[in-house]
């Protein structure tokens, strides 16, 4: 029996398949096949129960699985308390949403880079839902998103919040948000439906409403008098700075963007849990630096 296979019976538990535990220890699947008939012929008893659709642990590998997550939070401690931080390897996965992207992600990847030389960042940037579910489904080791994500195998670390500030275009002085479009973030995100929500309720049905997963085209957008609407102001201040912008007070405000840096809990990984304290005290400075 060796950790290998112990390590990749944790995986084909945790993800339920062959396949997604070959994608996740970067292996062929009948590399992780022959590990698993290996290590059951070891054992001499059935570990996984091969039906359809998504594997079924046995009661022996019900036991194993309590067994292997002890085995590797030991590896992790020791890779934590002994191992050189700058000897890490691998591949680590980031998501990000826009908003972290065009605001304190570059310093994030310098620190972290910094500890951890050897270790390579696959980035993704993409709207807070999708990373939501690509974290949830291991596809993602680490995700600054609008949060927290509210299930109980996830680690929640709170990052600064970003005030939303009205913008329209110095070319165009209109702000009747019942003559002009407003433009948002992508429709499947909690700022779009509360900002629906709230026009609905003081301007009624008249309000047409744009919907943009880019925050550079939005602000674009706004500069080219297409249409007004809420975003940060750090995210902005190329645009006021060039005059192509201004801001305007509507008679509301949004509420803040709320971000969290998001893990997994189990199986434990430091790598993710020192990434996240990284990336907080990163946007603690970023955000104490920049215009609210």
């Amino acid at each position: 029996m060796t950790f290998d296979q112990i390590r990749t019976f944790l995986w084909v538990a945790r993800l339920g398949g062959f396949r997604k535990a070959a994608e996740r220890l970067h292996l062929s699947q009948p590399a992780v096949s022959t590990r698993i008939a290996n290590l059951e012929q070891e054992l001499r008893v059935p570990l996984l129960e091969r039906g359809p659709g998504e594997l079924v642990l046995t009661k022996h590998g019900t036991l194993l699985l309590s067994y292997a997550e002890q085995m590797l939070f030991v590896e992790e401690e020791i890779k934590q308390r002994v191992a050189n931080p700058s000897e890490a390897e691998g591949l680590f996965r980031v998501g990000a949403s826009e908003t972290i992207a065009q605001a304190w992600l570059p310093e994030f990847l310098t620190a972290f880079s910094a500890r951890y030389p050897r270790v390579n960042v696959d980035l993704t940037v993409d709207i807070s839902l999708n990373l939501r579910s690509a974290l949830l489904e291991r596809r993602l080791d680490l995700a600054f998103l609008m949060g927290p994500v509210s299930e109980f195998t996830v680690e929640n670390v709170t990052l600064p919040t970003f005030d939303l500030h009205w913008y329209r275009s110095a070319a165009n002085d209109q702000t009747d948000l019942s003559k002009i479009p407003v433009i948002s973030y992508s429709s499947k995100t909690r700022p779009y439906r509360e900002l629906m929500s709230e026009l609905s309720r003081r301007i009624g049905p008249k309000t047409r409403v744009y919907a943009s997963a880019s925050l550079s085209a939005s602000l674009k957008m706004i500069a080219a008098g297409i249409a007004v609407g809420p975003y940060p102001q750090a995210l902005a201040n190329d645009f006021l700075t060039s005059g192509q912008i201004v801001e305007f007070d509507p008679g509301f405000h949004p509420q803040p963007l709320a971000f969290t840096a998001s893990y997994l809990s189990e199986p434990r990984s430091f790598l993710a849990e020192n990434s996240a304290e990284i990336a907080r005290h990163v946007a603690v400075a970023w955000d104490e630096t920049h215009p609210k």
